[in-house]
């Protein structure tokens, strides 16, 4: 298998115009997710401020996964404010196919397991697969 070179981080307000455009590829290339080739329906600014709003909960967050400084893939997780239930995270992955084999997928999960534990808030993340996504649910259960 060849191997690729990949940065994970989180995500900034400033790579809103990148991660919109690779969301919308992605949306074309997969019938998995709500998004579809439109993409989400944000706007640049309206994204941004996603963006930033991960920032503003301690129970938040979006990484991105890099290969020569474009975005290829994303991984979030997203929890209430809530008191009762702000120790849940709802994960959403989404990966260009281009990169799919590469363990891309298991390596932005071991982040986002790692970025929990050090939370402190975060003790359960849940996700919601279709049951014909194979390669995901393999995923997902060997994790």
């Amino acid at each position: 298998m060849e191997e690729i070179q990949v940065t994970i981080r989180e995500a900034v307000p400033d790579d809103a115009k990148q991660l919109l455009e690779i969301l919308k590829t992605i949306g074309g290339q997969t019938p998995y997710l709500v998004m579809d080739e439109t993409g989400l329906g944000f706007t640049e600014a309206g994204m941004r401020l996603n963006i930033a709003g991960f920032y503003e909960a301690n129970n938040n967050v979006l990484f991105l996964a890099l290969v020569d400084q474009k975005i290829v893939g994303s991984i979030s997780v997203k929890a209430s404010p809530k008191g009762r239930m702000e120790h849940i995270g709802d994960i959403g992955i989404s990966i260009l196919a281009d990169y799919w084999g590469f363990g891309l997928g298991t390596s932005l999960i071991e982040e986002v397991i790692s970025w929990a534990k050090a939370t402190g808030i975060i003790r359960r993340l849940e996700l919601t697969v279709q049951d014909r996504n194979k390669r995901a649910i393999h995923l997902y259960e060997k994790m």
